[in-house]
């Protein structure tokens, strides 16, 4: 999985979005059932002339569609959209469905897996209650979790339990829906004479997340890939570290406490 992802939600230009998003040099595509895209992303990713394997694309089922036949349903529909043979990451959305019908879903998606029409079987937007939930039923413990991470919003201990589980921790949000002009934020980005966006995506990539920008416009598209020929001196990472303000920070959903 690269490292830097490429975030489509609410993103109504989706193909030539993604297209910009190839040659600015991204190979992580991060959609969604939900978001109404997965058919644009599939045709973006067969006119780019990409080998299908070069591209790693994500998407996910809400709790609406969560059950074991509705899930396998939805991942033969997403293919369907998407044009594809396999997906290589496949994430349960959000928690809201309860654990009986979450663990149904989660049971489908490994089902899925073992099919081959997933490569990679993860979840978003679960707290640690959830990831426990799975290591009781004895089932392997998911690949990945999304959720919203950047400095205002740490979420550090679900952070913590994922890191000590071996859970890829992917960041959506990661340059604040560019809510940035905190100052300390604002002095950093001019101290490296870069973007606040590249500036917190860098920091979201050395603290070992996977962030998922998303942008519709090509010049921000391509600069907030540009974010590897610099890194933030261990100075600059605890300014951003000490903006947390736990889930107050949040800017969206964020449903990590969800029953």
């Amino acid at each position: 999985m690269p490292l830097l992802g490429f975030g489509v939600y609410q993103n109504y230009n989706t193909r030539p979005s993604v297209l910009s998003a190839f040659t600015a040099g991204y190979r992580h595509i991060d959609s969604a059932q939900m978001y109404k895209n997965e058919a644009a992303v599939g045709e973006a990713v067969r006119e780019s002339g990409l080998e299908r394997g070069e591209v790693f694309v994500t998407t996910k089922c809400v709790s609406k569609t969560h059950g074991y036949e509705s899930t396998l349903k939805g991942v033969d529909g997403s293919l369907a959209r998407f044009g594809f043979d396999y997906i290589d990451l496949f994430l349960i959305h959000d928690p809201f469905s309860g654990t009986e019908k979450r663990l149904a879903t989660y049971r489908a998606l490994l089902d899925a897996q073992k099919a081959g029409k997933i490569r990679t079987v993860g979840v978003s937007n679960y707290g640690i209650k959830h990831l426990e939930e799975i290591k009781s039923a004895g089932l392997q413990m998911p690949a990945v979790n999304q959720i919203e991470l950047h400095p205002l919003c740490q979420q550090r201990p679900i952070v913590d339990y994922c890191r000590a589980q071996n859970i890829v921790v992917q960041a959506y949000c990661p340059i604040i829906r560019g809510q940035m002009d905190q100052s300390v934020i604002q002095a950093i980005a001019k101290k490296y004479e870069r973007d606040p966006a590249q500036i917190l995506i860098r920091w979201s990539l050395q603290k070992g997340f996977v962030p998922l920008p998303k942008s519709a416009t090509p010049s921000r598209i391509k600069s907030n890939a540009d974010v590897y020929d610099f890194s933030l001196g261990s100075e600059d990472v605890t300014l951003l570290d000490n903006l947390d303000m736990g889930k107050a920070g949040a800017i969206s959903w964020n449903p990590v406490d969800a029953p």
